[in-house]
């Protein structure tokens, strides 16, 4: 990894290859801040746990390793399961066309493809993570947002 790298990295959501987002980040910037830039690009709040994961179909999606949770930075995790948040995104994404699948929200489960395209360089001035491609038009994070207060309860003030 040279100094004056960046990655860019492809967040597809889901199986739609119709709706990405392209994002340029330093090597060195940790799997959290990546989580972040992704959320932000599609207008999600980032307002939820979530993981980067290897494995590839639902069945090995959490049981392959390694796997990436922010609830191992918090001690929460299952053995083996590696923090996001002392993980560099070069250590995750070692290599131009590794993929992992995004996990956000273990709720709802957003799904993304993330994929390392291409390798870049560093630009003076810039600010990193930086989004420099969309495609398609992201849905909403909640399917009633009018529904909520901000505080993930119902408006009315009754539990879920």
């Amino acid at each position: 990894m040279k100094q004056d790298e960046t990655f860019i990295i492809r967040a597809l959501l889901g199986t739609k290859k119709s709706i990405y987002r392209d994002i340029e980040i330093k090597p060195s910037q940790s799997l959290h801040q990546l989580a972040a830039a992704i959320v932000q690009a599609f207008d999600f709040d980032f307002d939820h746990a979530f993981g980067f994961y290897t494995g590839r179909t639902s069945a090995t999606l959490m049981r392959t390793d390694p796997r990436y949770e922010l609830f191992a930075d918090i001690g929460e995790a299952d053995p083996g399961v590696i923090g996001v948040e002392k993980t560099s995104v070069a250590q995750a994404f070692p290599a131009v066309g590794h993929a992992m699948t995004f996990l956000f929200d273990y709720g709802d489960e957003w799904h993304f493809n993330v994929s390392l395209e291409a390798i870049g360089t560093k630009q003076a001035k810039i600010r990193y993570p930086r989004l420099i491609a969309t495609r398609g038009t992201a849905p909403p994070q909640y399917e009633y947002p009018d529904d909520f207060d901000g505080d993930d309860t119902p408006a009315t003030g009754e539990a879920r």
